[in-house]
């Protein structure tokens, strides 16, 4: 499917589902909208992904399928000044990907012109209706069961669960990613958003993913958001008990001390946040930190090494950066 990417003045560094569909998805990107970027291209920005031009508007781009939200302010709101951009692609016949709180289904305007041009609209985050609580069975599956975790939001998580995918299936083992959040669920085109589960059916909703894919090798389930976070932490406990992962691998970025949008809040220790994990889990179901992800990002080479090497020492486990150097010694650690 060719597709569209609205990105507007978030591109790259704040465009996670943009970055994601770029990085991991089957998707043939043929334009990033962005006003603050327009005329330059993806590769301008970043590496390793497939190239695009990057636009002003969905008027300027090729003809494609559809178009994808590919930002996701906090609080999920639609930005009005997106408008213009999700009238001409309904009017040009594309159907419309959307990861927000705001269903663009139920916007009356974009529901008509759907209507009117034959366009469908998914809404990635409505979850689905038959929900119920958990069971506290997703540990019987035959799966392996990794949960990646982080000291914040945006920490590598989803870029995690990816990499590792990637290198198990280079390894001849039959892996998936759980995908728990709505980029995640753009690239392998399944999933439930929990952050928008009502909290008594948020673990149900995990523990149903877990054993949908239960008879893989090995499954790598999405975390969201940060145990001790002062917003988020309410989804990232119902990951962590509806998955009872066998395995927690820990992502955080190099240099963080605090939490992002909420800078009165001091990071945990790494290796005391580990622990809170741990401890959180075990009356559900015994689990471990037995990895560590760091994104050094704007790191030098040897800069990124040394901090890689104290990362691993804090923890006491093997850590990598996913997107930088390899991932086998962690995926060893795992398997």
């Amino acid at each position: 499917m060719q597709v569209a990417i609205l990105a507007h003045e978030q591109f790259p560094d704040r465009a996670k589902t943009a970055t994601g569909i770029l990085r991991y998805g089957d998707h043939d990107v043929v334009a990033v909208l962005d006003r603050t970027h327009a005329g330059e291209r993806v590769r301008d920005h970043l590496d390793d992904v497939q190239d695009a031009p990057i636009v002003e508007s969905m008027a300027d781009a090729p003809d494609c399928d559809a178009l994808v939200i590919g930002i996701a302010p906090i609080g999920g709101g639609f930005d009005d000044s997106w408008r213009p951009d999700v009238r001409t692609a309904l009017r040009r016949g594309c159907d419309l990907v959307a990861g927000l709180h705001y269903f663009l289904a139920d916007d009356t305007e974009f529901a008509h012109l759907a209507d009117e041009h034959g366009c469908s609209i998914w809404d990635v985050r409505r979850p689905p209706e038959d929900l119920t609580v958990a069971e506290g069975t997703a540990g019987d599956v035959d799966a392996t069961v990794v949960l990646t975790v982080g000291t914040d939001c945006s920490t590598g998580k989803m870029t995690t669960s990816y990499e590792l995918r990637d290198a198990a299936r280079e390894r001849g083992l039959d892996a998936a990613v759980v995908p728990t959040g709505q980029t995640g669920i753009m690239i392998s085109d399944w999933g439930i958003a929990i952050d928008r589960v009502v909290s008594d059916f948020a673990a149900g909703a995990v523990e149903r993913l877990v054993q949908q894919e239960g008879d893989r090798d090995v499954l790598f389930v999405e975390g969201q958001g940060a145990l001790a976070h002062p917003a988020y932490s309410g989804v990232t406990l119902s990951i962590l008990h509806g998955a009872q992962p066998d395995s927690l691998v820990m992502t955080h970025i190099a240099g963080h001390e605090t939490v992002r949008e909420y800078e009165d809040y001091p990071l945990l220790p790494v290796d005391e946040y580990a622990d809170l994990y741990e401890d959180v889990a075990r009356p559900v179901c015994e689990t471990s930190v037995d990895a560590g992800m760091l994104n050094t990002q704007g790191l030098g080479d040897d800069a990124a090494r040394g901090a890689l090497d104290d990362y691993s020492e804090t923890l006491g486990v093997p850590t990598t950066d996913p997107v930088r150097f390899d991932v086998d010694e962690v995926l060893d650690s795992l398997l």
